[in-house]
Parts: C-alpha cells; sequence; structure tokens
C-alpha cells in the first residue's frame, strides 16, 4: 500500500482485529490519523467496486451524512479520516437512535449518484451436502451441525433465490449493522460503505431495523425499536414498501453467502493473507450454522412487525 500522500508517520501503523472481510489498520501521521481498510481481492464472492463507492461516499460525507471522511481509493486500498466513538453492541439500541438511522438511510437513498448498473445476481448455491462431506472428511469442528442442517440450508436457498422483491431498487449502503456503526456522543455514524451498491428497498429496511432491533439472537427483538427506524425513515422523506418476505431476504441471503464462504475458507485450512482469521471464520460458520435455521423459521413473526 502506497499511503504516502498521507503525510510521515509519528508512529507504527497498527491492525484493527475483528473485520469479518477486510482488514483495518490505523496510521498516526503528522497530518492526523486515519483508517486504512486493506480490501480482500483473493477469495470475495464479487468485485469491489472502489471507485463507484468511493464517489458514493464523497457524495454521502458532502450531503452532511454523519460518517467518517473519505479520503482515498484503490483498487485495493480505502482511506478515511479515523473518527473516535463508541462501539455498538449487537443489542437493541436507544429508540433515538434508531430513528435516526431511519432519518439517515432516507438520506442516503436521496442522494442524486449516477451508479452503473450492476450484473445481475447468480442463483444462490446449492452445494450444501457436497460442503458437509467435505466437512466430515477433513473432520471440522462443526461438521456433525452442517450435516444435519443441510436440508434447511437448501430450502433457504430456495427462499431466496424465489422470493419477489417488489422495488423500488435504490442506491444504498447495503449493511448498516451494529458492526458498521458508531455511537458519537448518542447519535450514529455510518462505517464500512465499499458493499454499498443497488438493493430492494424493502430488503435494506428490513435488515437494518431487525439488527438494530434484537440481540444476538432472535429472542429478544424489540418491536418498538425496529418500527422506530421505519418511523425515522418516513421522517426523513422516505416512504414505506409494501408488507412482505421480501424486507428479511437480504438479510437471509447475505447470511447465507457469508456463512457458505466462510465454510470454503475453513475447509482450506491456511490462515489466508487477507480478510478474516481462520479462527474467525470458523467462529462465523458457527453462528450461521446455529443463527440462519433459528432466523428462517422466525419469517412469519418477523413479517408480524410490519403490521
Amino acid at each position: 500500500m502506497d499511503l504516502s500522500h498521507l503525510g510521515v508517520p509519528t508512529g507504527p501503523m497498527t491492525r484493527i482485529h475483528g473485520g469479518f472481510a477486510n482488514r483495518m489498520y490505523r496510521l498516526d501521521t503528522e497530518r492526523g490519523s486515519f483508517a486504512v481498510k486493506e480490501l480482500n481481492l483473493v477469495d470475495r464472492r464479487w468485485a469491489y467496486r472502489v471507485e463507484d463507492v468511493f464517489r458514493f461516499e464523497r457524495a454521502a460525507f458532502e450531503a452532511g451524512i454523519p460518517m467518517p471522511e473519505p479520503v482515498s481509493a484503490s483498487h485495493d486500498t480505502l482511506v478515511h479520516q479515523w473518527v473516535e466513538g463508541e462501539t455498538v453492541p449487537e443489542a437493541p439500541v436507544a429508540a433515538e437512535y434508531a430513528f435516526e438511522v431511519g432519518e439517515i438511510l432516507a438520506r442516503i437513498h436521496a442522494l442524486d449518484v449516477a451508479w452503473t448498473d450492476a450484473p445481475s445476481e447468480e442463483p444462490t448455491s446449492r452445494d450444501w451436502p457436497e460442503l458437509a462431506a467435505r466437512a466430515v472428511a477433513t473432520g471440522q469442528p462443526w461438521a456433525d451441525e452442517l450435516a444435519s442442517r443441510v436440508e434447511t440450508f437448501l430450502a433457504i436457498a430456495d427462499f431466496v433465490d424465489t422470493c419477489e422483491r417488489p422495488g423500488p431498487v435504490v442506491l444504498t449502503h447495503r449493511d448498516i449493522q451494529p458492526w458498521n456503526l458508531l455511537a458519537r456522543r448518542g447519535r450514529p455514524v455510518v462505517l464500512d460503505w465499499e458493499l454499498s451498491g443497488m438493493l430492494d428497498l424493502s430488503g435494506e429496511l428490513g435488515s437494518t431495523a431487525l439488527s438494530l432491533a434484537k440481540g444476538p439472537g432472535f429472542e429478544g427483538i424489540e418491536r418498538d425499536i425496529f418500527r422506530t427506524v421505519l418511523d425515522g425513515y418516513v421522517a426523513g422523506g422516505g416512504a414505506l414498501p409494501a408488507a412482505g418476505p421480501s424486507w428479511f431476504v437480504y438479510i437471509v441471503g447475505g447470511w447465507l453467502g457469508h456463512t457458505r464462504w466462510n465454510i470454503l475458507r475453513c475447509l482450506a485450512g491456511v490462515e489466508a493473507g487477507t480478510g478474516p482469521g481462520l479462527a474467525l471464520s470458523h467462529e462465523s460458520v458457527r453462528n450461521g450454522l446455529r443463527g440462519l435455521p433459528d432466523l428462517f423459521g422466525r419469517l412469519p413473526e418477523l413479517q408480524a412487525l410490519l403490521m
């Protein structure tokens, strides 16, 4: 990474652990502090659109969206000003925080930014029986769990591929989750924009509202917080799409793909030079094998949140 444009370092660049897809570093120079993200280009499920994302980020920042200032972008690196703030735990957020996130989403969706059409999505992978067999053969610690849930994961793949997405489609962040947010003086700061792109509005709203209204599992979903995110969206000038399963297909499909990606990394059995460490991939697999079937089984209950 050529970071000479950031100034003369005042100390070594330090890695910030915990990223689920890429690697983050902090660099302090005589010009300030910077968050340097090294993009994983080796085994991603899709190519990053770095130039498009950076242009979208600049437009959002200039429009006053609370976020770190985008500084520079190259094919494998994104740089932002470092922002101090409190991490957001995976737990229901305060009502004021939820409302403001909803308003921020409406403001993001109102941005007038040109975006080239994304390629059509490929059908969801259905190689779960083969992955289970490989997991057993290689002695993965979660192999029995995967083998016992193969039929469920095939049913989840069918749901992702067949669920109707009524639109509208909006240009958006696509990943506003607790781990991509900070709280600064109690107010939201939106991080990690590299997955930005076009998305069915209901999927964006359902994913965001659900993630801010629940804890690590799905037992303690706070309906009032879920609805407050949507109230903020309407107050910010947005219009809610019709209720239906499409509100949750994006979070289900994204988690399904993320779980499969980490399974493949674990089956490879080597510590990759980019992306999450092998231990974090194993943790992500376990979370997916246990959490996804629970989420899928609760879809009727989740749709009731929309009424």
